[in-house]
């Protein structure tokens, strides 16, 4: 992160940001009273913020916030070796910071308070951009990626941020993480201001939101996916999760939102936004009174076969109806592609170029990416990120309909992550794949045999004798050599849970892997050449 930094700021005094922000001295800061505190931080002037020690340059201002395993405030001393020039923390983070040759505040909530020193330091950068965030369970990223193509067309060069990648200009970079944390966030847009970038989209996970990481940025046009089982472990209820992402549709945050009102929390937030809302329908025949009442609406749908896309009828907020094409299969994507024509639209692009930069939008990294195409003896190869019961339906339906022969699912579950969509993952691949091949996603701490078990369990309910139902406890490359070894011309492998993902975290241990290169390796060992190779 740190290439995507402005080349300037101006510099800051911390005296001014203390009184701004409501930051107390430090009792361990050795200072005794309110003058003097203001003229030992006035001598201070702050040029950057951060959250991350390894990413401290000289004259930024480091943000010790609590996290799952550690305080960051016990990397405080780090930071100020690479040059930071005071620390910001709560009580609970004081007794890692004694010693120390700066400055040092306190505000009770740092997680929060990061995001609007950011917004100070770094000159309000979200005001001077258009700028979109989408949330929702699924199609965040595809979402994001046809926003992305649509602003350009309209608005000039845009800044792209999520969960595949990072991107500003030229520089293209692995994403940490699906939403940024705050500084890194500022950092982006004031950089993106810098090079003269008209408009930035990010994704917002409901992490993401809950723990500040959109905090001090003002957005143009807030996006609502849908709601699906996710992310359980950390919300616990579906209640908490929705009022997670409910809550960037905040008038502090957002101007306007724009709503998808297929499912029930869709229609809910509609009903209860406190900003205006522009509401989007896209299940064709919905009868409901969120769809019949919403300003954009899918009329008629044509799902297009074997890498065509699909084309739909949109009816627009004036009445008009525009005839619109999604780039990817499945009905799922013109859910995406509807919802990114509206945004675009309530961004302040024409309408008929949106639609056509929607239509024209380049492949997708792991979203429904073909990467071995049908032939030679080798079947279709496709990856795609769905991780969730739902996102699985949308993916397996949408293969279905190109794929004459049999249809090969290879999918695992998340460990450390929400358990009870296991058995579920495993009934929906059974049900709806005619061979089903479980491995390993991203065990982390668990046992990966107790996660693979788990989706087994479910895949029984389907098959009790497990017919077509293959287990491989190898390794997740060998999975994918099995399925593409046991597929014939006419079927398809599609592999699912990781899509982009370039790592594969095991027992704490991140390991170099990506599903695509396990496809082009058992393409190119059958003499089939692919993308990119010469």
């Amino acid at each position: 992160m740190k290439q995507l930094q402005p080349s300037a700021t101006v510099p800051v005094s911390l005296a001014h940001l203390a009184v701004e922000l409501g930051l107390a001295p430090a009792p361990a800061a050795g200072v005794v009273d309110g003058s003097a505190a203001s003229a030992a931080l006035g001598d201070v002037t702050v040029t950057g913020v951060t959250v991350a020690s390894d990413e401290a340059v000289p004259g930024d201002l480091f943000v010790g916030v609590p996290g799952f395993r550690a305080h960051g405030a016990r990397f405080a001393a780090a930071a100020v070796e690479a040059g930071a020039v005071a620390v910001v923390t709560d009580e609970a983070g004081l007794e890692h910071v004694g010693g120390l040759d700066v400055p040092v505040l306190l505000t009770a909530d740092p997680r929060r308070v990061a995001g609007l020193l950011a917004d100070v330091v770094y000159g309000a950068p979200s005001d001077d951009l258009v700028t979109v965030a989408v949330t929702g369970t699924n199609g965040k990223t595809t979402t994001t990626y046809f926003v992305d193509a649509a602003l350009r067309a309209g608005l000039g060069p845009v800044a792209l941020l999520g969960t595949v990648e990072i991107r500003l200009g030229e520089v293209s970079l692995e994403s940490p993480r699906t939403t940024l944390e705050a500084p890194a966030l500022h950092r982006v847009l004031a950089a993106a201001r810098e090079g003269g970038v008209a408009a930035l989209v990010t994704e917002a996970s409901s992490q993401g939101i809950a723990l500040h990481r959109l905090s001090g940025v003002r957005f143009d046009v807030v996006v609502f996916t849908n709601l699906q089982r996710d992310h359980l472990d950390f919300h616990h209820t579906m209640e908490e999760y929705f009022a997670a992402k409910a809550s960037i549709f905040d008038p502090a945050q957002a101007a306007r939102g724009v709503v998808v009102v297929d499912d029930e929390w869709g229609a809910r937030l509609a009903r209860t936004s406190p900003i205006p809302v522009t509401t989007v329908s896209t299940h064709v025949g919905d009868a409901s009174e969120a769809a019949v009442a919403a300003d954009w609406r899918v009329l008629q749908a044509d799902i297009g076969l074997d890498g065509v896309g699909s084309t739909f009828q949109l009816r627009g907020p004036d009445g008009a109806v525009h005839e619109a094409h999604s780039p990817l299969p499945g009905l799922v994507n013109v859910t995406n592609a509807a919802t990114a024509i509206a945004t675009a639209v309530a961004s302040g692009v024409a309408v008929d170029v949106a639609i056509d930069a929607v239509a024209s939008a380049s492949a997708i990294p792991g979203r429904m990416e073909r990467v071995v195409e049908r032939g030679h003896g080798l079947p279709l190869c496709i990856v795609d990120y769905a991780h969730t019961p739902d996102a699985l339906v949308y993916a397996l339906e949408a293969v279905r309909p190109i794929t004459p022969g049999r249809l090969v699912a290879v999918l695992g579950s998340d460990g450390d992550r929400d358990q009870g969509k296991r058995p579920m993952l495993g009934e929906i691949a059974a049900r709806l794949a005619d061979v089903v091949v479980v491995t390993d996603e991203n065990p982390r701490s668990e046992e990966p045999g107790a996660i693979r078990a788990a989706i087994l369990e479910g895949a029984r309910q389907v098959r009790p004798d497990l017919a077509d139902v293959v287990e491989v406890t190898t390794s997740r490359a060998d999975a994918l050599r099995r399925a593409v070894g046991m597929a014939g011309e006419g079927d398809t492998v599609i592999v699912t849970g990781k899509g982009h993902e370039p790592t594969q975290e095991i027992a704490g241990v991140f390991h170099r892997y990506n599903d695509r290169d396990v496809y082009r390796e058992v393409a190119r060992a059958a003499g089939v050449p692919v993308a990119g190779d010469r």
